[in-house]
C-alpha cells in the first residue's frame, strides 16, 4: 500500500463513530487497544515507514503522531466524561430525602447489676465511707492468710479457687482489699471503706451460682466500735434499699475473719413477713454476712486489738438485684441478652427505693 493512499481522516472518523457508542470504561479501554495498542490501527501505520521515500518520511511521521495525539486526547477526555457520568448517576441513586424522619439510634440503659452496685455505693458514701477497688489477681497471703485463714485452715474449702500459681489466684472475695487497707494504715484508725468488685470461685453454674459474681464488702475500724454500730448501719442500709418498713434480724454464724459473726436477714418486702414464694414462706430473706473484725486480723495488720475494734460485712449485689427485680437466673446478668437488658432501660428514672419498682 502506498503511503499516499492511507486516509488518516477516515481513520479518525471511524474512531469518532465507535467512540459515540462507548458507555463504560471497559469499552473505552477496548477502543484504545483497537487504535493505539501494539497491534492497533494507528500503531501499525508506522510499519509502512520503511516503504516511504526519505523525503516523505518526516511528513508521514508527523501526520501519524498528530492522529495518535488526537485519539489519545479523546480517550483521556472520555475517561473524565465517563467517571463524571458514573458519579452523577451514583449521587442520583443515593440522594437523601431530607424531609423524611431520621432514624433514631437505640439508646441503652444502665445494667441492672451496675444500678444496684451504684445505689449501694451512694448509700455508703453518704454515710462517710470511701470506695476502694483492689486487684482481681491476688496473692494467697492477702486473699487468705491475712484474713485469719492459714494454708491448713478447713474454711478454705468453702472457697474453691482458681489458682494461677502456688501463691497467686483469682480473688475469691473482695476481703483482700480490706487487708491491704488495714496494712497501709500502719496500726492507726479510723478506717471506713467499702470494696466493690468481681470475684471468682470454681463453682457449677446454675440459676443461683456462677463461677464469676460480684461482691461489696465493708470495713469500719476505730476505737469503741461495737456490734450495735454494725446493726444500726445495716438496718439503715437495708431500709434504704428495700423500704423503710423493713425489719432486720441477726443470726449467729461463723466466718474466720470475724468474731462474733452473724447472718443478716431482712423481712420479706413482697409479703411483709407473712410468708410467700420469695421468702420461702419464712417471712425473712437472707441478705448478707457480717461480724466484728477478728482480733487476729487486727493484730496481723499492726493494730492493737485492745485499743481498736471494728466490724465488717459482705454482700452479693447479684443476689440483691435478683430479689430487687425478680430475676430468676443469675446467668441472665452475664450473657448480654438484649431482650433481657432492655427491660431495665429506665431503672435510673425509677429511683432506688423498693417502693418505686
Amino acid at each position: 500500500m502506498n503511503h499516499k493512499d492511507i486516509d488518516m481522516d477516515a481513520i479518525k472518523e471511524k474512531f469518532e463513530s465507535l467512540f459515540k457508542d462507548v458507555n463504560d470504561r471497559k469499552q473505552l479501554d477496548d477502543l484504545r487497544v483497537k487504535f493505539l495498542g501494539k497491534k492497533g490501527t494507528v500503531t501499525t501505520l508506522m510499519q509502512h515507514m520503511k516503504e516511504i521515500p526519505n523525503e516523505d518520511k518526516k511528513d508521514f511521521g508527523q501526520r501519524v503522531n498528530k492522529l495518535r495525539q488526537s485519539i489519545q486526547e479523546r480517550i483521556e477526555n472520555g475517561i473524565e466524561e465517563i467517571e463524571a457520568r458514573l458519579l452523577k448517576e451514583k449521587l442520583e441513586r443515593e440522594t437523601i430525602d431530607v424531609t423524611l424522619p431520621g432514624r433514631q439510634r437505640p439508646i441503652g440503659g444502665k445494667h441492672p447489676l451496675q444500678h444496684i452496685i451504684d445505689s449501694i455505693e451512694d448509700i455508703f458514701v453518704g454515710l462517710g465511707y470511701e470506695v476502694y477497688e483492689g486487684y482481681e489477681v491476688e496473692s494467697d497471703y492477702y486473699n487468705f492468710e491475712a484474713l485469719n485463714l492459714p494454708k491448713t485452715h478447713p474454711a478454705r474449702d468453702m472457697q474453691d479457687s482458681f489458682y494461677i500459681s502456688n501463691e497467686t489466684l483469682l480473688r475469691t472475695h473482695t476481703s483482700p482489699v480490706q487487708a491491704r487497707v488495714l496494712n497501709a494504715a500502719n496500726g492507726e484508725g479510723p478506717i471506713k471503706i467499702i470494696c466493690p468488685g468481681k470475684v471468682y470461685r470454681r463453682d457449677s453454674d446454675d440459676a443461683t451460682h456462677s463461677h464469676q459474681f460480684t461482691q461489696i464488702e465493708g470495713l469500719v475500724v476505730d476505737k469503741n466500735v461495737s456490734l450495735a454500730d454494725l446493726k444500726g448501719t445495716l438496718e439503715l442500709f437495708l431500709k434504704e434499699i428495700f423500704g423503710q418498713d423493713r425489719e432486720i434480724r441477726l443470726r449467729p454464724s461463723y466466718f474466720p475473719f470475724t468474731e462474733p459473726s452473724v447472718e443478716v436477714d431482712v423481712s420479706c418486702f413482697k409479703c411483709g413477713g407473712k410468708g410467700c414464694n420469695v421468702c420461702k414462706q419464712s417471712g425473712w430473706i437472707e441478705i448478707l454476712g457480717a461480724g466484728m473484725v477478728h482480733p487476729n486480723v487486727l493484730e496481723m495488720a499492726g493494730f492493737d486489738s485492745n485499743e481498736y475494734s471494728g466490724f465488717a460485712f459482705g454482700m452479693g449485689p447479684d443476689r440483691i438485684a435478683m430479689l430487687y427485680y425478680g430475676i430468676e437466673d443469675i446467668r441472665h446478668m452475664y450473657t448480654n441478652n438484649l431482650n433481657f437488658l432492655e427491660q431495665f432501660k429506665y431503672i435510673e428514672e425509677r429511683g432506688v427505693k423498693h417502693e418505686s419498682i
